[in-house]
């Protein structure tokens, strides 16, 4: 009985290990590594990150430190081309989708930006897109999209070349129901979590729809939201939010209980101006954010857990506890 609750202390000690600035990269700009907007970003399975940079219509990519790596994209209609992209999202084989909202459509390249298709059309139909905001994809491979507002206030799901599989959501303040729609994000086991900013909650689903949870209320506490923007599942079942207009990260279990938080309003390192994505590592062990719209940083800043140490003086007095 002691060793079991000796273990359970020690393992909730390790949980509860705090993120703290690691480093960060980008600029006002167009050049290589600068960014116009900052919206969406991902994490691929060898580590490089992408960033939606919308106002310049390309997807820029980085080491997991920032190095610039490569970007594509151009203003156009064409296949590869982009208006305004937001979302983007990296499957487990490295592919890229990316939400390309003023086209009303979602593409999808190699990791190195190479054109491999596109599905979706202007509409409300079925596989038909109003301002797609958000692009996650599931451990399966499937591919959820979040439609912004009007007319549609709903997420559609595909496989991974785009045939459509199912839908959910509508206008309302309901279980199941939008005032708008941002991120959108996929947990490990297939839950699929979404903001809605206006109401300040994140809703989540089973992977088909059904309603399963809420949390979040307007304010400034612990569980509160200002606008959450974003939302990402970390490997080990962690929901983190991007809680926009409070300047900070929020971070709770897999059914919305509180587990901690970061972050203040500025340009120092681990402030936050502008909040816009977040995503984590495939190893769970960095925290990516984006900022960049208005007046507000323009920059990815990365965090990291700093695991509590347990020094042995502490280690004795706590098995003295269960002598």
């Amino acid at each position: 009985m002691r060793t079991a609750v000796l273990s359970i202390i020690l393992a909730v000690s390790a949980a509860f290990g705090a993120w703290q600035y690691e480093g960060q990269w980008g600029s006002p700009g167009n050049g290589d590594g600068q960014f116009g907007e900052c919206e969406g970003l991902a994490v691929g399975p060898t580590g490089n990150v992408y960033v939606a940079d919308s106002a310049n219509d390309r997807i820029q990519y980085f080491t997991p430190t920032g190095s610039f790596l490569g970007n594509w994209g151009i203003s156009w209609e064409g296949p590869g081309g982009f208006s305004v992209p937001y979302g983007v999202a990296v499957a487990s084989n490295g592919n890229v989708y990316v939400a390309d909202s003023g086209h009303n459509r979602i593409q999808y390249f190699t990791p190195t930006g190479s054109y491999l298709g596109e599905w979706g059309t202007t509409g409300s139909g079925d596989g038909e897109f109003w301002l797609p905001d958000d692009v996650a994809i599931a451990p399966n491979g499937t591919v959820y999209v979040s439609e912004l507002e009007q007319p549609n206030y709903r997420v559609q799901y595909f496989n991974s070349t785009g045939s459509f599989l199912g839908k959910w959501g509508s206008y309302g303040s309901g279980n199941g129901e939008f005032n708008a729609l941002e991120g959108v994000t996929v947990n490990p086991n297939g839950n699929v979590y979404v903001t809605d900013p206006i109401l300040n909650r994140i809703q989540y689903f089973t992977a088909s729809g059904s309603f399963l949870g809420k949390w979040g209320t307007p304010g400034t506490g612990n569980g509160q939201f200002g606008f959450p923007m974003d939302v990402a599942a970390s490997p080990d079942g962690k929901i983190f939010v991007a809680d926009s207009d409070n300047y900070r990260i929020q971070y709770f279990t897999a059914a919305g209980s509180y587990l901690g938080k970061w972050g203040s309003l500025g340009g120092g390192n681990g402030q936050f101006d502008g909040l816009r994505g977040i995503t984590v590592s495939r190893t769970g062990a960095r925290v990516y954010t984006s900022e960049g719209v208005d007046d507000g940083n323009t920059r990815v800043q990365y965090f990291n857990r700093s695991e509590p140490s347990v020094e042995p003086t502490s280690l004795g007095r706590i098995k003295a506890i269960f002598k």
